[in-house]
């Protein structure tokens, strides 16, 4: 497998890489400051300076077997990251056999939400983290306004930094009922594993442990 990791600098874009490294994959990381990439070098791994908006990211992108994009704000403030990197590798990939795969949000409403967390664990999760979900739901309308491109979207729940476990449980256009938290390096493999599964293309998929 040949893909890009978009946010390769981030906690799960780095573990992202590091992993697509062991399976024995080439590599191409995204950043914009070199400087922050923690993966060390590799003879398969190749670090490309590009900002999300700059049509030159297409070169980074193009003849890739997949794009995985794990984008994240810093902050609580206004942000345009995930739909920014999310329609320009749109562009790119228009009528094209490259996977597309992104991180979502399980917090996002979505038609197979309990009563439970429509009228409560959503709204109050939308409150506070109203900027970042809005660019979420900006990336996933590109994407479902784009049917020419093979794109997933991967919602894990409640992030954190335990180690990896054995078994991530998934659905497929709804949360996963009664789990509340997955690992980093969990949703890291997930994204490649999902970035060969073609029975996700199209779908959107929520993960947690």
């Amino acid at each position: 497998m040949k893909i890009t990791v978009l946010g390769a600098s981030g906690r799960i874009g780095g573990v992202a890489v590091r992993e697509a490294l062991a399976r024995g994959w080439h590599v191409t990381a995204v950043v914009r400051d070199p400087a922050r990439l923690t993966v060390p070098a590799h003879p398969r791994l190749d670090v490309a300076v590009h900002s999300l908006t700059d049509p030159s990211l297409a070169d980074a992108v193009t003849g890739r077997d997949a794009v995985l994009l794990a984008l994240g704000p810093a902050d609580l403030k206004p942000t345009t990251v995930n739909s920014d990197g999310t329609r320009s590798v749109v562009t790119a990939l228009h009528g094209s056999q490259t996977r597309f795969v992104v991180v979502s949000a399980s917090g996002l409403p979505g038609d197979g939400d309990s009563l439970f967390s429509k009228l409560l664990v959503k709204p109050l999760l939308g409150a506070v983290l109203r900027n970042g979900y809005a660019d979420l739901q900006r990336m996933e309308s590109i994407l479902h306004g784009a049917p020419d491109v093979r794109w997933t979207i991967v919602r894990p729940t409640r992030l954190t930094n335990k180690p990896a476990r054995e078994q991530v449980r998934s659905e497929v256009g709804r949360d996963v009922r009664r789990r509340f938290q997955i690992p980093r390096a969990n949703v890291a493999r997930f994204l490649l594993d999902a970035a060969e599964d073609d029975a996700l293309v199209g779908k959107t998929v929520s993960i947690a442990q």
